[in-house]
């Protein structure tokens, strides 16, 4: 009888059980994760251990007060909420305790899109950029943690509230920032926090005034990327060097805690002296060598040695290496040592001008070919240059391998040696005379005269007599007929029997006619009478001189 009476008892209160409503029931029993909780019905409700803060503070038997959110589930089970029943007791002390724009402090209980779900009595929304002064990654590290929050946004009808730390954290580091505004000094020594890194340098967090270290004031050492040398979150020492209260910006230093080691530099290193360090980076034009921490110098490009072409310095040194060098200039204002390492060695170019002197007669082999001559090897070191326009008397040559070839070993004469410029020039037609200063006792005009052919061009043919003269006989002086074409005659190598026709001195030229082999005496004097009295023939003498202007015109090309 008495089981009917609490069916019946039960079945009177299910039915006045409302979802949406806010019940007192008894907690029935306590497990890991949830408690049941009879609120009258005929069956227990379950409210999930989540939504008590603490589990260990309640008991069975204690009395509570749950939110209907359903009367019934699929297992025919109340559906309850621990959480909602205190939110909706809440809300109405929530609205008459906060105003937008008034603090309060909340607990993270969990994180949704955008940001975090926050406990003030009631659930509010902490969205990400309002969570710190830079919006976080990580929104996990903040659950479970209390925070002072201001109310930013309330909806009555949504039951809805906007909350924001950044803003509290905002105001007191506008706070904080005026005192160290208001007390830090030019020359102060202090403390702080490197809040980010940039190319140019790291800002530091002086309990909530940012300051820039600029890259060159890291270190008195080069320093290629701050980066390289601290990392975010690092707590520095710094002095103030510049501050501008107007615009709230602080300059520091962290290298001028320390001495500047370019104090009484030239009495260091002073000019001359030979002293050892470390190769700390390459460049295009040079490496840099570090003496000290804080001291640089570098070695130029020409200044690694007397007698080498040094294109790359990775030619000769790697970054790293220990090496002996020679203090060349010091600029302190600048902070520049000029650094040698050829210096180490003796010049070979201090002698050279006692070894080679004008007229002397040199041996060497043939090092390299360009256009305009020939480097002849003379000494480890030391080369000498023979220009093309000083290779032949009688020949114009337009390239030094019509004569020479890489390897070769020739006799030259020097002409010139210029140590400072370190450039001697030498002469190989100067080994002989010059056959054209006495070409007048050798030939005369009307002379017949053998040669050998060397080239056949469009307007005549070059032959080489004896002593290296190379003369010219025009087209036109070839035949009595008329020759259209002289590659269909003539070939490099024929040898060809010719009157001397023209003898220019001054201009190195010598016209030859075959034609004029072949005349008889009477027809020879009578060609000779007529040169005796004219000179030349200056129509004759003009295509001559033409053809050589040609010749010329053609071969440089």
């Amino acid at each position: 009888m008495t089981n009917v009476m609490e069916g019946l008892l039960k079945a009177d209160a299910l039915k006045c059980l409302r979802a949406n409503k806010i019940v007192s029931g008894t907690i029935s029993e306590i497990r890991p994760d949830e408690v049941a909780i009879d609120i009258g019905a005929k069956a227990e409700g379950i409210v999930p251990a989540s939504e008590f803060d603490n589990l260990d503070e309640l008991s069975v038997g204690e009395t509570v007060e749950v939110y209907v959110e359903r009367v019934e589930n699929i297992d025919g089970r109340p559906v309850l909420s621990y959480n909602r029943a205190q939110q909706q007791k809440n809300w109405a002390t929530i609205l008459e305790k906060c105003t937008e724009g008034g603090e309060i402090s909340g607990r993270v209980k969990g994180k949704t899109k955008g940001g975090l779900i926050v406990n003030i009595g009631v659930d509010a929304f902490l969205p990400s950029s309002q969570i710190d002064t830079q919006a976080p990654r990580d929104l996990d590290q903040y659950i479970g943690q209390t925070f002072d929050l201001k109310i930013v946004k309330i909806n009555k009808e949504r039951h809805n509230i906007v909350v924001s730390r950044r803003e509290l954290i905002e105001t007191q580091r506008q706070q904080k920032r005026q005192e160290v505004l208001d007390t830090v000094k030019v020359g102060s020594v202090v403390r702080g926090v490197v809040k980010s890194i940039t190319d140019y340098g790291v800002f530091v967090d002086l309990d909530g005034l940012d300051g820039l270290v600029h890259v060159t004031d890291i270190s008195w050492k080069r320093v290629s990327h701050p980066g390289d040398v601290l990392k975010v979150g690092e707590e520095v020492e710094v002095v103030v060097t510049e501050i501008d209260r107007e615009k709230e910006r602080v300059s520091l230093s962290m290298k001028k805690l320390h001495g500047n080691p370019w104090d009484g530099i030239e009495s260091k290193y002073p000019v001359g002296s030979k002293v050892r360090g470390k190769v700390t980076n390459l460049t295009q034009y040079g490496a840099f060598v570090e003496l000290e921490e804080g001291v640089e110098g570098l070695v130029h490009l020409t200044e690694f040695s007397w007698i080498k072409h040094v294109s790359k310095p990775g030619e000769v040194l790697k970054v790293g290496d220990e090496v002996d060098v020679v203090v060349l200039e010091i600029k302190k204002d600048e902070q520049r040592i000029s650094l040698g390492i050829k210096q180490l060695t003796d010049n070979p170019w201090d002698m050279a001008a006692h070894n080679y002197p004008v007229g002397a007669r040199v041996h060497g082999q043939v090092r390299n070919l360009t256009n305009y001559g020939a480097f002849i090897g003379l000494e480890e070191g030391i080369d000498g240059m023979v220009h093309v326009s000083d290779m032949s008397w009688t020949r114009k040559i337009n390239h030094p391998s019509e004569l020479l070839k890489k390897g070769d070993e020739v006799d030259a004469i020097v002409l010139e040696c210029d140590p400072s410029n370190q450039r001697i020039s030498l002469g190989i037609k100067q080994l002989t005379d010059d056959p054209w200063a006495v070409v007048d006792t050798m030939y005369k005009i009307g002379d017949i005269v053998k040669g050998k052919v060397t080239k056949v061009a469009s307007f005549g043919l070059f032959v080489e007599l004896e002593n290296g003269i190379e003369a010219l006989v025009h087209i036109s002086q070839v035949s009595e007929e008329r020759v259209e074409k002289l590659q269909d005659h003539f070939k490099a190598g024929d040898i060809v029997e010719a009157r001397i026709v023209k003898i220019d001195k001054a201009e190195r030229r010598l016209g030859l006619s075959i034609k004029a082999a072949k005349y008889d005496e009477a027809r020879l004097a009578e060609e000779i009478k007529q040169y005796e009295t004219i000179s030349a023939d200056r129509e004759l003498n003009n295509a001559i001189g033409e053809a050589f202007a040609r010749a010329e015109r053609e071969s440089s090309k």
